[in-house]
């Protein structure tokens, strides 16, 4: 054990030398998460929508047969009761809810009738297209119901947004950008300081140290894992007290998730130092094969459903996307961590996995 802490402590010495890497460990959370948490924007097709329609009439079948042929929405859910609706939300089944009054087709036509258009606005620019798109097809479709020659005025919808009232585009970007920094760091700086031991002919120096390869490599990553829950907290205090993001949810199970996250990042930087044999192979394929789709496809910047079912083929192996799902549900819309066992069950699945696969072809590779 002395032997495990002295490699521990010649890692951290070794970052805490290095002024460039301490830059990007450090100082690159920070600009990302006030960078990403203002500026960007996303587009979205094939919304999930659920309908509760206690008066079922001619008109409002209508506008509910418009929207499941729009390219924009898809009828996925039939209510009962207005409790139903969050319910929903929180389980993520869907990304828009219908509400009808009672006896609509009625008062359409004395110009009283009443439509809500609930959306989940943890990602504001989805929520304002949605509501937007949706709110034109109904009063679209009002207005073909009714008699020729008749004047009466649009069907309005009420708009209600769940999570984010305030619609502040930093509650969509920090589970986001939590995720694309957390992987980069402990992927791609873990994969890049072991391959750096390769490429210079040390690593077979340390193997032969009274210390097991296993802990050699454990050594390595603990520095990583300790900064990136630095970088954790960094991103907590500053998306809390600059973004004005809250923690609606459990801070405990917040953090426990991270960790896993963290995890399954350090496993697949092995992977990738175990198949590279240069810093500049390992960076490229962490930035190609890390940073691009986690970008892309992983439901930061782009809405999942509205992509190819390619692309969406290949995002649910991205670690990332089930990350930036949980933290969401954690972070934001503040849900029980029953809510969460699917992306935290396939977090863990993902690092035994990747971990069990890394080890393996790293004693493969070094016989």
């Amino acid at each position: 054990m002395k032997q495990f802490i002295a490699f521990v402590r010649k890692e951290f010495f070794h970052i805490f030398r290095d002024r460039r890497t301490m830059l990007i460990l450090l100082g690159m959370p920070v600009v990302q998460i006030i960078l990403f948490g203002f500026a960007i924007t996303t587009e979205v097709k094939n919304v999930r929508v659920a309908i509760l329609d206690p008066s079922n009439d001619v008109v409002t079948r209508r506008i509910i047969d418009r929207l499941d042929a729009s390219e924009y929405f898809s009828v996925t859910t039939n209510l009962n009761t207005p409790d139903e609706v969050e319910k929903s939300f929180r389980r993520g089944d869907i990304d828009l809810a219908v509400i009808f009054s009672e006896q609509f087709a009625n008062h359409v036509y004395t110009g009283d009738a009443c439509v809500q258009l609930v959306a989940d606005a943890t990602d504001p620019n989805t929520a304002t297209t949605q509501t937007g798109y949706a709110a034109n097809i109904i009063s679209s479709a009002g207005r073909e119901m009714l008699p020729a020659g008749m004047q009466v005025s649009t069907i309005v919808p009420e708009v209600k947004l769940l999570y984010n009232p305030q619609m502040k585009s930093a509650y969509n970007f920090v589970p986001g950008v939590m995720g694309l920094i957390l992987m980069l760091i402990c992927a791609m700086m873990t994969s890049i300081s072991i391959v750096r031991e390769k490429e210079t002919g040390t690593m077979e120096i340390l193997l032969v140290s009274p210390v097991k390869p296993l802990f050699i490599i454990l050594a390595k990553a603990v520095p990583y894992f300790v900064l990136s829950f630095v970088n954790l907290t960094t991103i907590l205090l500053l998306s809390v007290y600059v973004l004005d993001v809250p923690v609606a949810g459990s801070l405990f199970w917040l953090i426990v998730v991270s960790l896993l996250f963290i995890f399954v990042s350090l496993a697949l930087g092995l992977l990738i130092s175990s198949v590279t044999r240069t810093q500049v192979a390992a960076m490229l394929a962490s930035g190609l094969i890390l940073m691009m789709p986690t970008m892309l496809l992983s439901g930061m910047i782009f809405p999942i459903e509205s992509m190819p079912l390619l692309l969406q083929g290949i995002s649910a192996v991205l670690p990332a996307r089930w990350y930036i799902q949980a933290v969401r549900k954690l972070m934001i819309e503040g849900v029980d961590i029953s809510l969460v066992l699917t992306e935290v069950s396939i977090l863990a699945v993902m690092a035994v996995a990747l971990i069990t696969i890394s080890f393996k072809k790293f004693k493969n590779r070094l016989e």
